[in-house]
Order: C-alpha cells, then sequence, then structure tokens
C-alpha cells in the first residue's frame, strides 16, 4: 500500500458494525484499527492518531459523545476528522455531538454505500 493511505479509527461495540465497516474500509485500500469501546478508542486515537475517527454514540466505558469531547479539547488530536454513529434520531444527540465537536453523523442503521460516499468525501 502507498505510503499516504489514510488511516481509520472504527469504534463501536456491535461486531456486525465493526464488520460492515472494514468491508468498506478495506476496499477503498485505507488502513483499518477499530476499539469496542470508548476507552480503548481514545488510547488508539492518542496512539495511532488516524486521519478519521468513526464513534459509536453509546459504548461501554466511555461513550463516542466523551471521547469526542476530549479528542477534540486536546492539541494533539483536535484535528482529527470524526463521525458520530448514532441510532437516536433525535435531534439533541445530534446537537449534542455538534458541541462536543464531531465533524459529520452517520445513522444508524447505515448502508456500505452510504459510508463509502461519506468516507470518500472526508477524505477526498
Amino acid at each position: 500500500m502507498p505510503s499516504n493511505t489514510k488511516t481509520i479509527l472504527a469504534c463501536d461495540d456491535e461486531p456486525i458494525i465493526l464488520e460492515i465497516v472494514e468491508y468498506v474500509v478495506k476496499g477503498e485500500n485505507y488502513n483499518l484499527i477499530t476499539a469496542d469501546n470508548g476507552k480503548d478508542a481514545l488510547q488508539t486515537a492518542r496512539e495511532a492518531k488516524p486521519d478519521l475517527i468513526m464513534l459509536d454514540d453509546n459504548m461501554p466505558e466511555l461513550t463516542g459523545f466523551e471521547v469526542c469531547k476530549i479528542l477534540k479539547n486536546d492539541n494533539e488530536t483536535k484535528n482529527i476528522i470524526i463521525v458520530m454513529f448514532t441510532a437516536n434520531t433525535q435531534a439533541s444527540d445530534y446537537e449534542k455531538a455538534k458541541a462536543y465537536g464531531a465533524d459529520e453523523f452517520i445513522k444508524k442503521p447505515f448502508s456500505p454505500k452510504e459510508l463509502k460516499q461519506k468516507l470518500r468525501d472526508l477524505l477526498g
């Protein structure tokens, strides 16, 4: 793979979501790192400094909202693109994610096609 390959960190406690993400990400030739709880997501993000992070809003240890807020308030990680996954359709969840610094949202369930387009839009 070329050295300019983008790295994506996908964080979700639902294995099926990570499988869909893996399918799309590998098909687009991005590198993929995964985490299944907020604490691991935060640690991995700080160590790997990926180009984009996909966070489920509702995870064990730390929520996606908490991870997003921490990363966006840290000079080392504040410029990483963060996409929140949410199964909730309440406007308050979108507002909360935006207030915490999320760059984009994807409503669950999502299609591989939808995810692929979102990644292309965000990563070029």
